[in-house]
C-alpha cells in the first residue's frame, strides 16, 4: 500500500518544497528532488538511493509506477494535483517525483578506468542550464569525468537535473576550487588544454588529445582565470569566421570534446 497526501500544508510537502527551492536545505538534509521517469531511472542506474516516490495517480496510476520502479523497497506517496504542482519544476511532466540521497561530489572519489582519461573542466559556470548542457555533451561523448571549478550552485539544483535530462547521474562528476582541480590533474599527469582568447592560443584541432587530457572552458563573459592559463600545456582557440569572438560555453565544450574523441577514434 501507499500513503496519501492531499494538502500543501503537510509538513513533508513543506520540507520537500524547501528541497526544491533552497540549495542550503539540500546540503543540510543531504537530499534532493528528481522529477521525471527517465531522470529517476538514470539516478537508480547511477546508484543513487531513493527514499520516497511521490506520484499523481491522475497522470501515472500506481500499477504503472510499479512497472517502472521497485515500489517494494521505496516508500510511495500518492499526492493530489495541487500538491504535485507545488513540487514539480516543469509545466509538462510525467506525474512522478523522487526524493534521493545526495552523493559526495568530490575529487577524492574520482577514479579512472583508463590510463589516458579525457576530462572536461568548466570554471565557474553561472547558469544551471549551461551546466546541464555540458553534462549532456559529456554523456554523449562518454568521457571519463566532468569537473566544475568554483561552482556557483550545487549539482542537485532542479534546473541542472532538468536541463541535463538526468545526465548529472550518468557522468562521473567532482567539484572543487580551481587550485584543487589543477593540483589533482597534475598529480595524475593530465595535460591541461585551456580554451582562451590569448595571444599564444593555437587552433584546437592542431593539438594531440590522445594522451591524458583535460579540456578547460570558462564563461563566455569572463573566460578563464589566470591560474588555468598559467598551468596549461597549451591554450587553444576555436577559429571564428563571423563578427563575434566567443560562443556559448556548452557549444564550445562540445566542439572541443568531440575533436578529442575523433582523435581517439571514438573509443
Amino acid at each position: 500500500m501507499f500513503k496519501q497526501i492531499s494538502s500543501i500544508q503537510n509538513p513533508l510537502i513543506k520540507e520537500l518544497f524547501q528541497l526544491k527551492e533552497k540549495s542550503r536545505t539540500r546540503k543540510k538534509l543531504g537530499r534532493f528532488l528528481i522529477e521525471g521517469q527517465r531522470e529517476i531511472s538514470l539516478a537508480i542506474k547511477g546508484d543513487y538511493k531513493l527514499d520516497t516516490i511521490l506520484f499523481d495517480s491522475d497522470i501515472i496510476p500506481f500499477n504503472q509506477l510499479q512497472s517502472l520502479f521497485d515500489t517494494n523497497t521505496i516508500d510511495c506517496v500518492e499526492i493530489t494535483k495541487e500538491v504535485y504542482q507545488k513540487l514539480a519544476y516543469r509545466s509538462t511532466t510525467e506525474g512522478v517525483i523522487a526524493v534521493a540521497k545526495s552523493k559526495i561530489i568530490a575529487l577524492e572519489n574520482i577514479s579512472f578506468n583508463t590510463a589516458t582519461p579525457l576530462i572536461l573542466v568548466a570554471e565557474a559556470p553561472e547558469k544551471p542550464g549551461n551546466i546541464g548542457a555540458i553534462l549532456r555533451t559529456a554523456d554523449a561523448a562518454n568521457i571519463d569525468a566532468v569537473f566544475i571549478a568554483n561552482p556557483k550552485t550545487d549539482m542537485y539544483n532542479p534546473n541542472i537535473i532538468r536541463s541535463s535530462v538526468g545526465c548529472v547521474f550518468t557522468n562521473q562528476i567532482a567539484t572543487g576550487t580551481t587550485l584543487e582541480i589543477i593540483d589533482f590533474l597534475k598529480s595524475k599527469d593530465v595535460n591541461i588544454y585551456c580554451a582562451a582568447l590569448s595571444d599564444n592560443s593555437e587552433h584546437y584541432h592542431n593539438q594531440n588529445y590522445k594522451q591524458s587530457s583535460a579540456i578547460v572552458v570558462g564563461t563566455e563573459a569572463t573566460g578563464l582565470s589566470n591560474q588555468w592559463l598559467e598551468n596549461s600545456k597549451k591554450n587553444i582557440i576555436i577559429p571564428m569566421q563571423g563578427e563575434i569572438d566567443s560562443m556559448n560555453v556548452s557549444v564550445a565544450a562540445g566542439i572541443l570534446i568531440f575533436e578529442a574523441k575523433r582523435q581517439r577514434n571514438f573509443k
